[in-house]
């Protein structure tokens, strides 16, 4: 899955290069290993990386496209995932009897075939 950096950065989709730089510095001080002692290296690798895809036009471009390939393949596979279940809900449950006696029927009828 493809990490949302627009979601990483607090800001929505049709931000701004400004509103962009802006959350990033914002965050950045935020989690800033000297200015926070609680912060993990994790938090600011992720930021770094997110300012750097969406900062570059060229690399925003592609990011927005492999995002929204990601998040229509979910959306199948939600959609196929539900009509499966659907699916299940609609067929007819059992009990262990009723299937015994099914099993003895169909037994019954392939003998008096031969």
């Amino acid at each position: 899955m493809i990490l949302d950096y627009y979601k990483i950065l607090g800001v929505t989709a049709g931000a701004s290069a400004a509103e962009i730089k802006r959350a990033y510095r914002r965050l950045a001080r935020l989690y800033h290993p000297d200015l926070n002692t609680e912060a993990r290296d994790e938090h600011i690798k992720r930021l770094n990386e997110a300012y750097e895809i969406l900062s570059n036009a060229r690399k925003r471009t592609a990011y927005d496209q492999a995002l929204r390939q990601a998040r229509l393949h979910a959306e199948r596979a939600f959609i196929e995932r539900e009509r499966q279940h659907a699916e299940k809900q609609r067929e007819p449950e059992m009990t262990w009897v009723q299937g015994m006696f099914g099993f003895v029927r169909e037994l019954k009828k392939g003998l008096r075939d031969d």
